[in-house]
This record gives structure tokens, sequence and C-alpha cells, in this order.
């Protein structure tokens, strides 16, 4: 599998094509923007202008091994149009990416086997998983960071809520490797959390982002009960083997 489609090369999607092709595949990427065409074409990525919320053909774009989903969009509709192009396709491996924001905040660890809340993205999830014209790999991805995506700028016109609670956060670095990992591996028709495996408490993670960017301690607080999840992360690193690479986050 060397040819892959990612639909949606913005702050994770182009920076994965052109990791993907530094390993010799050959990437297509979409994006919304006719001003970003020039910018995809210029790091060796196939660009296509794709909008899967109006009605338009793109099977091109579907001519692939693999298409790695990777749009925010929580449009329901729009993802029943997107599906029913790729029916019309020879498309057999979706990556799909969502979110840990599926799980609701019970005070425990969660895994793959915990019931998600009624949200746009669940049924959009459930949409991919129930097709057996495809095979789809869904990837629940923690809280991101990296690149331009800085912690330490979060909340800076607010207080942090739930301090005492944990954080769960993922590097775009990591992201990256595990969706190789996934393609090489061929592993499809999975459900996986994506997570580091180290949940400091909000306090004392936010307090850290900001004294790396010289900044001064954030505020919190403390008025709500306490709410909290920790993502469970066995299930990916058991079957992908896979060994973070920013794990600790109080030393990023």
């Amino acid at each position: 599998m060397k040819n892959v489609s990612i639909l949606g090369c913005g702050w994770l999607g182009k920076e994965l094509g052109i990791e993907l092709i530094k390993k010799g595949y050959t990437v297509k990427g979409s994006t919304t923007s006719i001003e970003k065409l020039k910018e995809l074409k210029s790091v060796n990525i196939e660009p296509f202008l794709i909008d899967i919320s109006k009605e338009s053909s793109y099977q091109e774009f579907l001519e692939t091994d693999v298409l790695v989903i990777a749009i925010t969009s929580k449009n329901i509709e729009d993802f029943k149009r997107l599906i029913s192009e790729i029916e019309k396709s020879n498309l057999m491996k979706i990556i799909f990416i969502s979110s840990t924001s599926v799980y609701p905040s019970l005070n425990k660890e969660m895994t793959e086997e915990d019931e998600v809340i009624d949200s746009p993205l669940a049924h959009i999830e459930s949409l991919f998983v129930k097709n057996t014209n495809f095979k789809t790999t869904i990837i629940r991805f923690a809280g991101l960071f990296g690149g331009n995506r800085q912690p330490g700028n979060w909340f800076e016109t607010r207080k942090i809520p739930h301090p005492k609670g944990y954080v769960n956060m993922i590097h775009r670095e990591d992201c990256i490797a595990i969706i190789e990992k996934l393609i090489n591996q061929n592993v499809f028709g999975e459900v996986f959390n994506a997570c580091a495996n180290y949940h400091p408490t909000r306090e004392d993670f936010y307090i850290n982002a900001r004294k790396s960017l010289g900044k001064p301690a954030p505020e919190f607080d403390n008025s709500k009960p306490l709410e909290y999840k920790i993502i469970s992360n066995k299930k990916l690193q058991k079957l992908l083997n896979y060994q973070f690479i920013h794990n600790d986050l109080l030393s990023i």
C-alpha cells in the first residue's frame, strides 16, 4: 500500500502527507481553499479541491490504497454524501480521525469498550464502522498539540476549570507515526484510543506549559465538582507495539 489520499490537509493532514512522501508513498491531498492548492503542490502532495458539504464527484482522489479522513466537520449529512462517493469507488481501506471527546467524563479510565456520548461525531464514526463496503479504523486522538499548537497559549482569557482533573494529550509527531504504523501493518477494522501514557493534573500541565513559553502562571477555577477522564491507550500499544515519541507531558 503505497498510495494514500488525505482528505483534509490542515494542521495534521499536511504534515502527515509530507512524512509519508519521505517514506516513499505517493500522496493525494485535499483542501477547501483554492489558495492552498499551490502550497500542497510545493511539498509534492497532489492537490485536490474537495468540499464534502457540496454535491460533487471526486473519484480520481478516491483512486488510492488508503483514505485518511482528517477533516473537522461534524455534519452527519456531509459524511453520508462522502460515503456515497466512496461506495462508487474501489476503495477498501479507510482511517477516520476522531477524538476522545466522544467519551463522557466519568472520573475513571476510559477504554475503547466504553460507551460514548450521543454526539454527531459518534454517529459519524458509526456510519463508517457499520459500512460493509470497506474497512475503517477509527483513531480517537486525545488533545492535539505540536507545531503552532502550544498549550501554553490556551485559556489566556479565562480560568482553567477542573485543575485537579487529568489531561489527555498527544503530540502531532505521535499522531503521524501511529497512522503510518496502521498503514504499514495493514490494521483495519479497529477502534483505537491514541493518547500519551502520562496524565499529569491540569494544574501541573498548564503551569508547566505557560512556564515553558515564559508566560505567567494561569488562573484556575475550582468552583465546579471535579470531572475528568483518563484515556487508556493499552490496546494501541499492544496491537501496534507502539512506543510514544512524546510521552512525558511535563518534559515538553
